[in-house]
């Protein structure tokens, strides 16, 4: 089984007390629509775990396939540095369906950061470094598709359907 090699730190975006008994990474591409139905899956076992769980979401744009995931992902990283990743995070989830510029931008607008100051940022590439590093974290912890979890720094092997995870994650706070 994989292990996760980027341990988690303060860098990370998580949601979640730092004591849990569980940490769920998720490495994942905005325009997955694994990663959308991953969403939703998450959002259901954070309300059934509540403070027994810490998640932390890693970028993995799959460039090739998902032409719009990088973007997509730098956008999350400009609101994280207004303190506004995680409203970012599920916009741009709840939209991922459409992830052009002029969709980010107003998403942007929606959470009142400046669209002008996310364009620069955008066509400067000011986040891809950081969306890189996690990236880069991934291909060392063996990731090679997305969605792809971590509990307790461990692969989750097994589908990401919400029982099957749910069993994983009570599993490992045992």
């Amino acid at each position: 089984m994989a292990k996760l090699k980027v341990p988690v730190g303060p860098a990370d975006h998580a949601q979640g007390p730092t004591d849990a008994p569980v940490t769920l990474v998720e490495y994942g591409d905005y325009e997955c629509p694994h990663c959308g139905h991953a969403h939703t899956i998450v959002k259901a076992l954070q309300k059934r775990f509540g403070r027994q769980l810490r998640f932390v979401f890693r970028n993995f744009p799959l460039r090739e396939i998902h032409p719009n995931a990088e973007t997509a992902a730098e956008t999350a990283e400009f609101a994280a540095t207004r303190d506004k990743f995680w409203e970012m995070h599920d916009l741009i989830f709840e939209n991922q369906q459409d992830l052009s510029q002029e969709l980010l931008s107003d998403l942007a607008k929606r959470l009142k950061l400046d669209a002008r100051e996310l364009a620069r940022a955008l066509e400067v590439g000011e986040f891809a470094e950081r969306v890189k590093t996690d990236f880069s974290g991934g291909v060392r912890s063996g990731v090679n598709g997305t969605p792809t979890f971590f509990i307790n720094g461990q692969r989750h092997d097994a589908d990401f359907e919400l029982d099957t995870l749910g069993r994983a994650i009570t599993e490992a706070s045992i």
